[in-house]
């Protein structure tokens, strides 16, 4: 190497250190929580496995506490774990805290409109907007019951079908579930053998399917640079699009036929609200919102449900003695003549018990969706800039074993006192807590609860493979957990 290559080569192992020391003692002045010292440029990306994320920030929860910092490029993101640091921050400060923070794999897409990536007056007025319209419609009332009997009982029917052979559930439960949101998104005259239907749903599992890839990851880790890479992470955008797509289809039809006195689902609820405030200049009811708040409903209340049901017969294949012990409590209650009511959920501890744990070990979206703060703020003796984004970490709250005796275990005991009594775990937040909790967790425990007793009142799961803890353990590979592929045959009892 000649003399201008070394002293080159020389100057840049220099540099490269002076950068190193110079951004090591500003970050440790900023009294930000601990963390792993950040490269220049790159930030903490050699500490964070891509493809096992969630893992890789729960090993550094082991490391530093409760409380710590992490670099994505140049930008600081605080991570916060286990159920009381977590719960200081959402419940304790939740306004502090209510902030949605950065996601870059749809940032480019939602651009602050709808109900689940919005912040300031627009999230304010969409979330009010939207509690109101799905509680008028029937959340939580008796016509909701009765519409997910009603899809249940399809459900039962498309099962029989099936004749005990093995057979993947995806698609019969993703319908099932599905169609009872739709009946309020859209109206009971939106089927879902429609196919219109099938593709709006097709979209917005594939996004969640995206979003928890290698790929999507970086892009939320190192977005400045991602933007000029291709890969799979480019594709979220495409879909989403197309699924707004579809929407907009379901909303012109709604136009068409819009009866202002008599609305029959949220589309034509928010349609009357934008009509109401059409001379308003500075509304928020707008095309866009509307288009914003149905894609990011559906993505938040179809998906996840669909999966949690997924996860429960995976696990009672796995333990068949805990199916035994539910189809025990459901012939006890409710018997065979009869469908399940919500009345019956007061009478049934075990299968309570049962439905909180499948929640928390399945752990549906283990890293939260990113929060941020509004204000510089003093949090365990630390001090987090305004605007930066911050990680309430689920996965560490549903695995944190002073609130969980057995944390990387299957266990409904959790959710039981000594007199086999329903014991309430406030720990249990698959529906996060505080100000950005789901708006959809009401008709989605009413889901869980009648789909499954439904299911086990009239089939017994079973499965030619024996599958292992291994096989049931949620990955904690990044936005979604989904479970492995599987086959089950349902024997009619």
């Amino acid at each position: 190497m000649d003399i201008i290559g070394v002293g080159t080569l020389l100057l840049l192992v220099i540099s490269s250190i002076f950068m190193y020391l110079t951004w090591n003692q500003m970050y440790r002045k900023c009294n930000l929580p601990p963390g792993p010292t950040p490269l220049p440029l790159i930030g903490n990306l050699l500490h964070i496995k891509f493809g096992e994320m969630a893992g890789s920030l729960m090993k550094l929860w082991d490391q530093y506490g409760p409380v710590y910092t992490l670099y994505f490029g140049m930008r600081p993101v605080v991570f916060i774990c286990g159920y009381q640091a977590v719960k200081e921050a959402l419940v304790d400060h939740a306004e502090e805290f209510a902030l949605r923070g950065r996601v870059p794999t749809l940032d480019k897409f939602t651009q602050g409109y709808g109900i689940g990536f919005s912040n300031g007056e627009c999230w304010k007025q969409m979330r009010q907007f939207s509690l109101k319209t799905l509680k008028n419609l029937g959340l939580g009332k008796k016509t909701t019951e009765e519409k997910i009997q009603e899809e249940a009982q399809n459900l039962v029917k498309n099962i029989i079908k099936t004749n005990g052979l093995p057979t993947d559930p995806t698609r019969l439960v993703m319908d099932a579930v599905s169609s009872v949101f739709c009946s309020i998104i859209f109206g009971d005259q939106f089927e879902y053998k429609d196919k219109k239907f099938s593709k709006i749903f097709s979209f917005g599992e594939e996004t969640l399917q995206l979003m928890s890839t290698p790929w999507a990851q970086l892009e939320d880790t190192l977005p400045e640079l991602m933007k000029y890479i291709p890969g799979p992470h480019k594709k979220i955008i495409d879909v989403s699009e197309e699924m707004v797509e579809c929407i907009q289809k379901r909303v012109e039809i709604n136009q068409a036929s819009l009866e202002p006195t008599c609305p029959r689902d949220y589309i034509d609820c928010f349609l009357i609200k934008m009509e109401e405030e059409k001379h308003n200049p500075n509304t928020e009811f707008t095309m866009r919102n509307l288009l914003l708040s149905v894609h990011n409903l559906l993505l938040g209340a179809t998906d996840t449900v669909g999966t949690t049901l997924r996860h429960a017969l995976l696990i009672l294949m796995t333990y068949p003695e805990v199916q035994a012990k539910l189809q025990k409590e459901i012939d006890h209650v409710i018997g065979r003549n009869r469908l399940p009511l919500m009345s019956d959920r007061s009478q049934m501890p075990y299968t309570e018990a049962v439905i909180n744990e499948v929640q928390r070990f399945a752990d549906i979206i283990p890293m939260n969706v990113t929060h941020s703060v509004k204000k510089d703020t003093q949090f365990r003796g630390y001090t987090i800039p305004k605007g930066t984004d911050v990680y309430p970490l689920l996965c560490t709250v549903h695995r944190d074993p002073t609130q969980f005796s057995t944390p990387y275990k299957f266990n409904p005991n959790h959710f039981l006192d000594e007199n086999g009594e329903l014991k309430k775990n406030d720990a249990m937040m698959a529906f996060s807590a505080g100000k950005r909790r789901c708006p959809g967790e009401g008709l989605a425990l009413i889901e869980l609860f009648l789909f499954l007793t439904i299911i086990l009142q009239n089939f017994t799961l079973t499965s030619e493979k024996k599958f292992t803890d291994d096989d049931i353990a949620p990955k904690l590979t990044g936005f979604a957990n989904h479970p492995i592929s599987f086959k089950l045959s349902f024997i009619a009892r």
